[in-house]
Formats: structure tokens, C-alpha cells, sequence
């Protein structure tokens, strides 16, 4: 008997071969195949489905599937392995990834360097020309991690102990040394000396990228002593790159406000205006800064997974069969899917989009109730959202606007007088502008908002023309910036519910 099987993945169409016994966990992630309760078969979004050959099924599987699914073929992926030839047909599939194309001023020197960005869903990378400053290859692919877990906290329960630490630091490490493979090879420079890798992320990654202990950061005050500039040789980390680069990881802002916001602050040039600016990165864990060349302020506020549509019934990524945008029309809701495929769930634009209709339709109360009568939010196809799903929108909205309302008071701005607002990050490039201020995620004027699209990676090709270790450092910008505990903010609980309710 071979020792590999054949694995057929639809609506791909293609196949791939794998050792036998191989958890699917560990080669589907990259696939789109979502991981959100890190693997313990909890909450059934790593569905596939067998639709030839045979899938066997663990006694955990068939507690927790339904006597349908499990006729069906539906398996869960965390608990499955491969014991020989199978079709699956994956329900998760074309994730887009942001990348930066920005043009930008640099200072030319020889060479050519690689820019990460670091996700904690999704990484990208970039090969740079130093001469020209001109993109030569650019690569993308999902963080590996995912497969542990979807969001930060459950990978950093994991990493509490040395062993997941380890298993996350060597997932991670190898997946992005095969992503910088990659461009290498697509701009046909396998001969080429690199001269710099440099990466960027949140504090969650930042550490287990650098397998640095998370103790800290899963207990207040929430702070690190191990979140400066770290540095590794390539060899160090087993990657085969011609000139053995040394590899960079930008320093965090503190707490969880990550070398990712650094290099937002970098990018947008934040830091060398005169006027008030924001800077914000919409996520499970909300990074926002306020300041002027003078002096900024950052905070961190766990709103929690809703912007990615984590905690909602029927939400999903950004991927194939997502409702992604939703308007009204004579007195109806219309809803664009992703691709145009069938509605298979919502993701987290379309979620904004579809509570700020419903608002305005009178469907939903100021207060986040389902107006009288309703159970839930019908949308489109077998799409709604639930009572629970406001509940999860309004906690992570108001997160993120109480944060920025405390920024601002501290700071001695009012939002009339902030001349530029960046949103940072693929949801805060694609989250329409209206439908967030009309929920009271941004009470700024339309003119004011810019989407700036991918600033961290930005930022971080920004810093390949740096020359030194001192450079990297940032020692001017981190001197300028000062960290604000909301958690320990007297005033944000009060803040916070004031927030939570959406604009009459």
C-alpha cells in the first residue's frame, strides 16, 4: 500500500498529495479552511465535505454533527485525517489578501530587500528594488498559525506553554521563509544576495514569530518587556536565502499595539504633520493612535472578532459567497455577494452595511433591538443575522469609538478638529464610510475618512532603506509616542456603554 494519498479539492480544482495519516488541519489552512476554536471540534466552521470516497468519522465528529451532515459527508477538518483518496469539496475557498502598491519617497541605495506584513488571518510579501524602489515580486498566503486557532487569544493560550510556543513560532517561521522563497523565485532572483528582511505585525505575532514568552500579554496590565526591535540571521531561522539577510522585526508601540501601527505612523506620515491626525486599524484587537509630529498617543481596545464577523452566526472571511455589501432600496434590502456565487454567509463589511439599513429602515432600534415582531434580520438566500449578532457588532463598535473618544480627550483634540482619518487594514478598506458612521463606528465627515489600504506593509518597505540598526530602532518616533491603558482608564467603562448604543 502507498504511503500517500491523494487529496481533491473542489471547487479548486486541484489535487494534492499528502502522507497518509495526515490531519487535514495541517493542509487545509492554507486553502482558506478556517480554524476559529484553534481545532477542539467546538464550532463547526472547518466543514468539508466527502463527496467521493470516504472520510471516517471520530466519535467527536458525529456528537457534534447532525445525522444530515453526517450522511451528507460533512466532516469537521480539525478532526479528520487522511486515510486514503477523497474529493473534498471546501466551503471556504479565494481569500483576498491586501497588498501595498503605494508609491512613496525613498532614499536609493543597492541592493534588494523583502517587506512582511504579519496577520494574524492573512501575511503578504513583498521584494523590493532598493535601487529603484520598484516592486519586483509580490507573494501572499495565510498565516499558518490559523490552523491553531483563529484569533489572537486562543494562540496565545496555546503559546503559554513552551511546547505551543514553540509550535507556533516553527509554523510561522517556516511559512513566511517559504513566502519569501517564493518572490524571490518569481522575480528571478535566486542568485541575488538579499540585503534586509524586515517584518511588521501586532504584539501577539511580534512575539510568536520571535518565540518570545506571552505571559505578559495574557495578564494586566497586558505589557512586554520584549517588544523592541528583534533580530535574526535567516540561517537562524532555517530559511535558504542567498547573503543570509538579516531579518528584522519592528518594535511595538506597547501593549497591544504592535510594530503594525508603527509602521502605519511610518506610512501616512503621521508623525511629521502639524495637525491632529488619526490613525486606526480595524480588527479583533482595535489599534488606534492620535497625535502630530509633537506628540502621539496609542491605545489598543479588544472589540473583539465582529469586524472579521468572527462570533456571528452566519459570518464567514472575506471569501466566495460573502455578503460584502448591502443597501437599500425602495424600502428592501439588495445584497452583493463576493464573486456573485450564491450567499453563503456575511462577512464583515456587509455586516456593517446591513445593520446600518436596517437602521435606517426602522428594522433595528437605536438600542440594538430587532424592532417588535422580528426574531431575526432576514438578508438574502438563507443569510440573516440574529438579536446575538447586533449584540457582537454594537460591543465591537463600541470598543473602537470609546477608544478613540478617550484618545482625543487625552490628546486635547475634538473630532471637528482631527484633519485626516486613516483606516488601516483590508476591513477598513472596504467597510463603506456612510454605513460606519450611521452605526457610530467614525463620527468624522466623509471628506476627512481615507482608507489607506495595506499601511503596515507600506511602512514596513519604507523602512528597507533604513541603513542601521539604530534606524530600525525608530528610537525618534517611539520617543514621541505614548502608550494609553484603556483598561485602566476610569472612564472608558462609562465611555463604552454610551457607545454601545447606535445613533438615533
Amino acid at each position: 500500500m502507498s504511503n500517500s494519498v491523494r487529496i481533491e479539492l473542489r471547487p479548486y480544482g486541484r489535487s494534492i498529495e499528502v502522507e497518509r495519516g495526515t490531519p487535514l488541519r495541517d493542509v487545509l489552512y492554507i486553502y482558506g479552511v478556517e480554524f476559529p476554536c484553534g481545532g477542539r471540534g467546538r464550532c463547526k466552521r472547518c466543514r468539508v465535505q466527502a463527496v467521493e470516497g470516504n472520510l471516517s468519522i471520530t466519535p467527536d465528529e458525529a456528537a457534534i454533527l447532525s445525522d444530515e451532515e453526517r450522511e451528507q459527508g460533512w466532516r469537521l477538518a480539525c478532526r479528520s485525517l487522511a486515510q486514503e483518496p477523497v474529493v473534498l469539496q471546501l466551503e471556504q475557498f479565494q481569500v483576498p489578501i491586501l497588498a501595498d502598491h503605494s508609491a512613496f519617497d525613498f532614499e536609493p541605495r543597492p541592493g534588494f530587500g523583502v517587506a512582511v506584513d504579519l496577520g494574524t488571518t492573512t501575511v503578504v510579501a513583498q521584494l523590493v528594488d532598493l535601487e529603484t524602489g520598484r516592486v519586483r515580486a509580490c507573494d501572499t498566503a495565510l498565516n499558518p498559525q490559523a490552523a491553531y486557532g483563529s484569533d489572537i487569544m486562543t494562540r496565545t493560550q496555546l503559546a503559554l506553554q513552551e511546547a505551543g510556543r514553540q509550535k507556533l513560532a516553527a509554523v510561522v517561521r517556516q511559512g513566511i521563509g517559504a513566502l519569501v522563497g517564493r518572490v524571490i523565485a518569481t522575480a528571478g532572483l535566486e542568485q541575488a544576495p538579499i540585503d534586509t528582511v524586515v517584518l511588521v505585525g501586532n504584539t501577539v505575532m511580534h512575539h510568536l514569530f520571535c518565540e518570545l514568552d506571552v505571559e505578559p500579554l495574557a495578564r494586566v496590565p497586558f505589557e512586554s518587556d520584549h517588544d523592541g526591535l528583534q533580530e535574526f540571521q535567516a540561517s537562524d531561522l532555517r530559511w535558504e536565502v542567498r547573503g543570509d539577510p538579516r531579518v528584522r522585526f519592528l518594535p511595538c508601540l506597547g501593549g497591544f499595539v504592535g510594530s503594525d501601527l508603527l509602521a502605519g505612523i511610518l506610512a501616512t506620515r503621521m508623525h511629521e504633520r502639524d495637525e491632529p491626525s488619526l490613525l486606526i486599524d480595524l480588527g479583533t484587537n482595535g489599534e488606534i493612535v492620535v497625535g502630530n509630529a509633537e506628540r502621539m498617543l496609542c491605545a489598543s481596545t479588544a472589540a473583539g472578532p465582529a469586524f472579521e464577523a468572527g462570533g456571528i452566526e452566519m459570518g464567514m472571511q472575506a471569501t466566495t459567497g460573502a455578503i460584502d455589501q448591502v443597501t437599500v432600496v425602495d424600502g428592501g434590502l439588495i445584497c452583493h455577494t463576493i464573486a456573485d456565487a450564491a450567499p453563503r454567509g456575511i462577512c464583515g463589511s456587509g455586516l456593517v452595511d446591513a445593520v446600518a439599513a436596517g437602521l435606517e429602515l426602522g428594522w433595528v432600534e437605536p438600542s440594538g433591538r430587532l424592532e417588535e415582531g422580528r426574531k431575526i434580520l432576514n438578508l438574502s438566500g438563507p443569510v440573516h443575522l440574529t438579536q446575538g449578532d447586533l449584540r457582537q457588532l454594537q460591543l465591537a463598535k463600541g470598543a473602537i469609538a470609546a477608544g478613540i473618544r478617550i484618545l482625543l480627550d487625552r490628546w486635547g483634540a475634538g473630532p471637528h478638529e482631527v484633519s485626516r482619518v486613516n483606516l488601516a487594514g483590508a476591513f477598513g478598506n472596504y467597510v463603506n464610510r456612510e454605513s460606519a458612521r450611521r452605526i457610530g463606528l467614525i463620527d468624522f465627515p466623509d471628506e476627512s475618512v481615507d482608507p489607506v489600504g495595506n499601511s503596515a506593509l507600506l511602512g514596513a518597505k519604507l523602512t528597507l532603506f533604513a541603513k542601521d540598526r539604530a534606524a530600525f530602532e525608530y528610537r525618534d518616533v517611539l520617543a514621541r509616542v505614548e502608550h494609553v491603558s484603556l483598561a485602566s482608564d476610569r472612564s472608558f467603562q462609562q465611555i463604552f456603554v454610551r457607545e454601545v448604543r447606535f445613533p438615533d
